[in-house]
């Protein structure tokens, strides 16, 4: 699974987090500590890549380097992208245990995403210290920081009415904004769909400009897994992303998978999406030109 297809997801988490939350469908312990086993390893893989790209770089002349260069710009943008989940995800479960009084699953999120911090805390050292990486490089990978920054934010916003997460954006004061945005559109008529111009925009930005393949494709795909089994069926339609990644659940939760099949045929359709309104969209194009 794609770096950006993460960030696609955190999108759909975000939107129907509340509903995780809120409702009476308790967390499966198999796919908490699947997200917390996958989410170690890969994390041990990048401090792993990234301390042998440190030490190639002061050993190794630069043919060596620009060889390497191509892995290690998909580790660093693997890095930078996938906090996006990370930090939305966190949210989700600090929420859900508040909500319920309960302590099930945050320590575990806050635990992956104190090493996700540490892992982006290199990263960015590299960019700002590293004389291995050219300047264009540098700016590029900056801009996508500041991209991921701004569209965690967003989608933090949307999460703010279950509780006060805003500790796991940016900028507190743009999730903040974002939330109240959201709470303008949802006065409006289709606003209660404001989530399908998101995700529209998510993949527009996320797009182009990323390496064609995430070296730790196989770990995403496992993240991405434990999550979504957290979930129930009524969160995915027929068609494009959710299907896949709806497979990709059937495919690992094999405790649930009976269940999650019956779940699956009951399904009818694909979600619409109406218009939505200017102010919204007027904000997402600022996030993906950021």
């Amino acid at each position: 699974m794609h770096a950006r297809e993460l960030v696609e997801l955190a999108a759909i988490i975000s939107a129907h987090g509340p509903t995780l939350v809120r409702g009476t469908h308790r967390l499966s312990t198999t796919s908490i500590e699947q997200y917390w086993t996958a989410s170690k390893c890969r994390l041990d893989r990048w401090n792993r890549n990234l301390k042998a790209f440190a030490s190639e770089a002061a050993e190794a002349g630069p043919n060596v380097l620009t060889a390497r260069w191509p892995f290690v710009r998909g580790v660093l943008e693997e890095v930078l992208t996938g906090e996006v989940l990370t930090r939305v995800w966190t949210a989700v479960l600090c929420a859900y245990d508040r909500h319920r009084g309960t302590n099930e699953a945050e320590a575990v999120a806050r635990s992956v995403l104190i090493g996700h911090l540490e892992a982006r805390h290199r990263v960015l050292t590299l960019l700002v210290r590293g004389p291995e990486i050219d300047t264009e490089a540098a700016v590029k990978l900056n801009h996508l920081r500041r991209r991921v920054e701004r569209w965690t934010d967003l989608m933090i916003g949307y999460l703010t009415g279950l509780c006060d997460v805003t500790e796991f954006a940016f900028d507190p004061a743009r999730a903040r904004d974002s939330a109240e945005d959201l709470r303008y559109q949802s006065d409006l008529p289709g606003g209660r769909h404001a989530w399908p111009l998101v995700l529209a925009s998510v993949r527009s930005a996320f797009q182009q400009g990323l390496c064609t393949a995430s070296p730790n494709a196989d770990l995403n795909g496992k993240i991405a897994s434990a999550v979504l089994s957290c979930f129930q069926a009524e969160l995915f339609d027929s068609t494009g992303l959710f299907r896949s990644l709806w497979m990709v659940r059937l495919a690992n939760v094999t405790n649930d998978a009976q269940g999650l099949l019956e779940d699956l045929l009951a399904l009818e359709g694909a979600a619409t999406k109406p218009p939505l309104s200017t102010r919204l969209e007027d904000r997402l194009k600022r996030f993906g030109e950021a």
